[in-house]
């Protein structure tokens, strides 16, 4: 029986790290994956320049970006959700603010009353 219980715990961790492995790779390009909110707009070797536009209540599946920052075009709230899971929700973003943002996956939702408009810019390297 001992056995039996140390399989069936291996088989649960592994089910378990497959599944965590396989939301890290489905991970994909926000411009491929998630087309109605996201817009290249300008890409050369250096950058990629993408529009994100979000209506309430949208969301956006798992994706990533190289570091980048972004420019708010819009007042707006948006949660991001990673891999793992775990939420973050900063404030409310404000017109004009500029944003720098280190390499992610997440996926995103508007959690607010209004429109989310902004640009994005990815860097390469």
């Amino acid at each position: 029986m001992n056995n039996a219980i140390r399989f069936g715990i291996s088989v649960l961790f592994v089910t378990l790290a497959l599944g965590f492995v396989t939301k890290l790779a489905m991970a994909q390009d926000p411009a491929q994956v998630a087309q109605q909110n996201y817009k290249v707009l300008f890409e050369n070797d250096r950058v990629r320049v993408l529009e994100y536009r979000s209506k309430p209540g949208d969301k956006a599946v798992m994706h990533v970006h190289p570091d980048y920052f972004v420019y708010n075009l819009s007042a707006y709230k948006i949660k991001f959700t990673a891999p793992d899971g775990k939420t973050v929700e900063p404030p409310e973003a404000k017109v004009g603010a500029v944003t720098w943002r280190g390499a992610e996956t997440h996926a995103t939702e508007n959690v607010g009353t209004t429109d989310a408009h902004v640009l994005i810019v990815e860097l390469k390297k």
